[in-house]
């Protein structure tokens, strides 16, 4: 099975892709994860991956298709795939659609997490203060001004694909502002 979280950041799509990778053997595809993982790879996609961002410049989509490819291939026994920031865009999603299509998979469902940005916000400080709190460090791009920076991004990149996957059938919107509990059981029984 393989599915799609879409949600804007702070949204606990990390938290429920964990989830689901504990309780279903599922793989969670991460682009950052797996672009830091192939710059030090030393494979040859990996050194590609290496120049562009020594570069400083953003790694292509065609690059990303290419390192989600490697991992459709050498997956293993598992339970299918979380996307998990990729696609952001429309073009992305096409081109994850026609990778599954050659390679005989399908992608099953596009789970969006929606959420009250003002109630997001709040949950994010939160969080970030709970962190200090503890001891911990918050993250750096945990503050109003760069949380509201990211949400327009995801507004103006991301959301277009809710639109895309509704019309194809594929999207089902959840709260994403339920407790991680409950938001997990809603998506347990999409999945089925």
């Amino acid at each position: 099975m393989n599915i799609i979280l879409l949600g804007p950041p702070g949204a606990g799509k990390g938290t429920q892709a964990r989830k689901l990778v504990d309780d279903r053997n599922m793989i969670q595809l991460s682009t950052g994860d797996m672009l830091r993982a192939a710059r030090t790879s030393g494979t040859a996609m990996g050194k590609t991956v290496a120049a562009v961002m020594d570069r400083g410049e953003l790694v292509t989509d065609e690059i990303v298709i290419g390192l989600i490819r490697e991992q459709l291939e050498t997956g293993g026994d598992h339970g299918g795939f979380i996307f998990d920031g990729f696609p952001r865009t429309l073009a992305q999603a096409d081109a994850l659609g026609d990778l599954l299509a050659e390679m005989g998979q399908s992608l099953d469902h596009v789970i969006e997490l929606q959420v009250n940005d003002d109630v997001l916000v709040e949950r994010v400080l939160g969080r970030a203060a709970e962190t200090v709190a503890s001891g911990g460090q918050a993250r750096a791009d945990d503050n109003a001004d760069s949380l509201r920076t990211r949400l327009l991004a995801y507004y103006k990149q991301t959301s277009p694909l809710i639109g895309y996957y509704h019309a194809k059938g594929d999207l089902t919107s959840l709260d994403g502002l339920a407790s991680v509990d409950v938001v997990a059981d809603s998506i347990a029984a999409v999945l089925g």
